[in-house]
């Protein structure tokens, strides 16, 4: 087990490059198995969720090859198994986005539970409505594993989605552009990963039109193609380094953050007093912000809450959190989609945050106090909650110790080099 000691208390500056996006990658790379000629993707971030996908591709058959510079080839000329290895796809959230590319692929999967971040209740309930609409016959088996087999996909004609679910709408597109006939998917996801994967699948010829709106209309083809795409920016680590900037009164530069897709994050962070400024494709998060919360209408205390795109992403919520510490004011911040979420925020009151846990949804913050350092360690719950923890050590007076980090490590790509330089006081201690 490692583990970061961070001292706290150093401004950073300089400039920093993000990573590509996660979400993105741990759907493009399934998409794979969509064709039997050679894919070649670049921007993949080398984290250990990537990893673990490229693993379980392996493991059915594909050929892997890291070109190097977050570049790979995959090419799934031969998949030998359908039955995909339960300790690997345990370990991911995204590994049951498998399920559409080897029903299309190879008409039956056998699956278990996905893992990932414990963060709440997260019901597969929409992948197996539409995937059954497409002509998927599902059974449960014991020990949590699902047995999938469909005899030719088949579009599903008009799919309204029970919620505007990213992973369920990335399975059933990966499912459709190979099944016989019309799919219309109402009530879609349209983050930009989402984007990407439609944007990849139709250079491989593949017919999606709706391409970042909520409806997405597939005219399904007999066979994809082979090619090369380069995925988009991680926006929750630009959101991320924009948080870090802020909290440690630094000025910092964040190369290819592609500005378009930050627009409902910037003016959320407004709310908490954190401005920054375009310039190309780049951002410049400028020093000593104002940190002041900005009151709501009538003087009232201001809400943040997470949306479906182009809303507040959820998963910037921790870190908005830590943000918000530092801010002087009040905010309360309300995650209605995960019940786990805040769970995090108890080991910030240890470090002098003043916090209100209202319900497992929402946490009443008075913001502006200095934190302390939290020598004893405290865990990195989740992803995010993990990289709100780091941000928090930033800021605080003193050496603080951060357990459990292989979590922020499923996320983010070499985050201490990144931070040792913009000027961070981190190691990495086994």
């Amino acid at each position: 087990m490692e583990r970061f000691v961070i001292e706290g208390g150093h401004t950073l500056s300089g400039t920093v490059k993000v990573s590509g996006n996660k979400n993105a990658a741990l759907k493009l790379l399934p998409a794979c198995l969509l064709t039997d000629r050679p894919i070649i993707l670049h921007n993949i971030p080398r984290i250990q969720d990537v990893i673990f996908t490229l693993d379980l591709l392996a493991d059915l058959g594909a050929e892997v090859t890291d070109l190097g510079e977050g570049s790979w080839r995959v090419h799934a000329a031969n998949i030998h198994k359908t039955d995909l290895d339960s300790t690997l796809a345990s370990k991911i959230r995204a590994s049951f986005v498998f399920s559409g590319p080897m029903l299309a692929r190879m008409g039956q999967v056998t699956l278990p539970l996905p893992g990932g971040d414990v963060i709440g209740g997260r019901p597969l309930d929409t992948h197996i409505t539409a995937l059954e609409a497409l002509g998927t016959a599902v059974e449960m088996q014991e020990r949590g594993l699902f047995h999938m087999n469909a005899d030719g996909l088949h579009g599903a004609g008009y799919l309204l989605l029970p919620e505007a679910s990213v992973t369920a709408t990335e399975n059933t597109v990966m499912a459709s552009v190979l099944a016989k006939g019309e799919t219309v998917i109402d009530n879609a996801a349209c983050e930009p990963h989402v984007r990407d994967l439609c944007q990849f699948l139709n250079s491989l010829g593949a017919k999606i039109e709706g391409i970042g709106s909520n409806r997405l209309t597939i005219q399904g083809v007999d066979r994809l193609g082979g090619g090369e795409f380069r995925i988009g920016s991680d926006f929750m680590e630009v959101g991320s380094f924009i948080g870090a900037a802020a909290v440690t009164g630094g000025e910092i530069r964040i190369q290819d953050a592609q500005p378009n897709n930050l627009g409902m994050i910037r003016i959320v962070y407004e709310k908490l007093g954190v401005h920054w400024h375009d310039d190309g494709n780049d951002i410049v998060v400028p020093a000593n912000q104002s940190m002041q919360i900005k009151p709501a209408l009538g003087g009232r205390i201001p809400e943040i809450k997470p949306m479906p795109w182009p809303g507040f992403p959820p998963d910037l919520m921790s870190i908005a959190v830590v943000i918000a510490t530092q801010s002087t004011g009040s905010v309360l911040l309300h995650d209605w989609m995960y019940e786990s979420r805040f769970f995090f925020v108890d080991n910030l009151t240890f470090m002098g945050a003043r916090i209100v846990l209202c319900d497992p949804h929402r946490v009443m913050i008075l913001g502006g106090n200095q934190l302390n350092a939290s020598p004893h360690g405290v865990p990195s719950p989740d992803i995010r909650a993990g990289m709100a923890m780091v941000l928090a050590a930033l800021c605080a007076k003193g050496q603080s110790t951060i357990h459990n980090i292989q979590q922020i490590d499923r996320g983010y790509e070499q985050i201490e080099q990144k931070l040792q330089g913009l000027g961070a006081k981190i190691v990495r201690v086994s």
